[in-house]
């Protein structure tokens, strides 16, 4: 995560949901902090938004004053202030949770949950939180994906897990409540935050159907307009050819996405490439067992290139080019080409989905170093600082990924 920001974050706790502020790690010269908006022993929380808002705005005693985004939090409108649903952390459903099957979602949000848990033992020197983790390391588990808790071993290690949660998470969840309190708001500042969260409500709504009426009329000339398009082969198939440059050179392979899941010419677990178009249809005109063959138009592909009219052309929405990317975000925002970042974190999440591996989303969530800077870069907010340095944390996560995916890679 970047440091120099403080995010919204809302936390499911005994007496109900209440709305707070987390300040990630940053640095002030040689110290590294974190904090959550609060005073001395005290863990503020608010019922909603407004009540959060206008205290924002109304104290200057608190332990998020002299963080380096204060003046910019404080200067936001309320609705700005919205928690987005990442940042939601409902603590009472964690036994839930646990009790659960550990499919990707579960797992994810079990992690995410435990790991606000920790932050907020850290911050706030809760003992009880602290020794909760460090007599239950079966929880470290859960940072490896669901993919861990497949299989009897898996299951049994699940069953762990929840075992944990069931005998301790009464004790955390009291510790927690025990530190959190709801100080005094302005009223007259409450009342104008209210006010603008309505507004911003109605201006949503207006806009939703400014958006449909703009579509609507759009599509009326899109159909028209693609009647007169003609479609290539590989839009009539359905799949496409895709180039990924890495440091070893170009290599060429062959996606497309079933019901919105990708697949790759390979065999699920890996991803079979060529350093040519032609060594590609070559290839694809014997037969092979891989992933692409169950595919209802791939019989057209083999065709076409048995009988030499395949031509493997390359659109540049499927050029992938992870060449320097890595130093790039080790330099900073600026270096960053988005358009390349963007893409090659679709080719990272489509791989990873495709070898149904949710390490990549792990490594892309916003409560992550990685995830928190690559969200920075595309999805823009003049609302947010930049990033501050260094950036190696986040470069190496990164590294770390690419290697992952070349690593699925296999040459034909």
């Amino acid at each position: 995560m970047a440091s120099g920001d403080i995010v919204p974050i809302e936390l499911g706790l005994t007496d109900g949901d209440l709305v707070t502020l987390w300040a990630p790690r940053w640095r002030d010269g040689d110290d590294e902090w974190e904090a959550f908006l609060g005073h001395e022993d005290d863990l503020y929380g608010f019922e909603s938004v407004a009540e959060l808002a206008a205290f924002i705005r109304t104290n200057s005693d608190n332990d998020l004053v002299d963080h380096p985004s204060w003046a910019v939090i404080a200067g936001l409108s309320a609705a700005e202030l919205e928690p987005e649903e990442n940042f939601s952390f409902d603590l009472v459903s964690v036994p839930e949770l646990a009790a659960g099957d550990p499919d990707v979602d579960v797992v994810g949000e079990l992690e995410d949950t435990l790991a606000m848990v920790r932050n907020i033992a850290e911050v706030c020197e809760l003992d009880v939180v602290t020794k909760f983790f460090g007599n239950n390391p079966v929880l470290g588990a859960l940072a490896s994906g669901a993919n861990t808790f497949v299989g009897r071993d898996g299951e049994e290690l699940w069953d762990q897990v929840g075992a944990a949660i069931v005998k301790g998470w009464d004790d955390v969840l009291d510790a927690i409540d025990g530190v959190v309190s709801t100080p005094e708001v302005d009223a007259a500042a409450v009342a104008v935050a209210e006010a603008e969260l309505l507004a911003a409500e109605e201006n949503e709504v207006d806009a939703d159907d400014a958006v449909e009426e703009e579509e609507e009329f759009e599509n009326v000339d899109l159909t028209a307009d693609e009647d007169d398009e003609e479609e290539s082969f590989w839009d009539e198939v359905g799949i496409d050819p895709v180039k990924i440059v890495t440091s070893e050179g170009e290599q060429f392979t062959l996606r497309c996405y079933l019901d919105d899941e990708p697949i790759f010419l390979g065999n699920g677990r890996t991803i079979t490439v060529f350093g040519s178009e032609r060594a590609l249809a070559r290839y694809l005109a014997d037969d092979h067992e891989h992933e692409l063959a169950r595919v209802s138009t791939y019989a057209e592909v083999q065709t076409a290139a048995v009988d030499g009219s395949l031509e493997v052309e390359v659109t540049d929405e499927n050029v992938y080019v992870l060449t320097g990317l890595v130093d790039d975000l080790a330099e900073g925002p600026e270096a960053v080409d988005i358009e390349q970042l963007d893409l090659a974190v679709e080719l990272f999440s489509d791989a990873a989905d495709y070898a149904d591996d949710d390490s990549v989303e792990t490594a892309l969530a916003q409560s992550n170093p990685l995830g928190w800077y690559v969200s920075y870069l595309l999805n823009p907010d003049p609302n947010r600082m930049a990033p501050n340095p260094p950036y190696a944390t986040e470069a190496q996560q990164f590294r770390d990924l690419q290697r992952a995916f070349e690593a699925r890679l296999v040459s034909e």
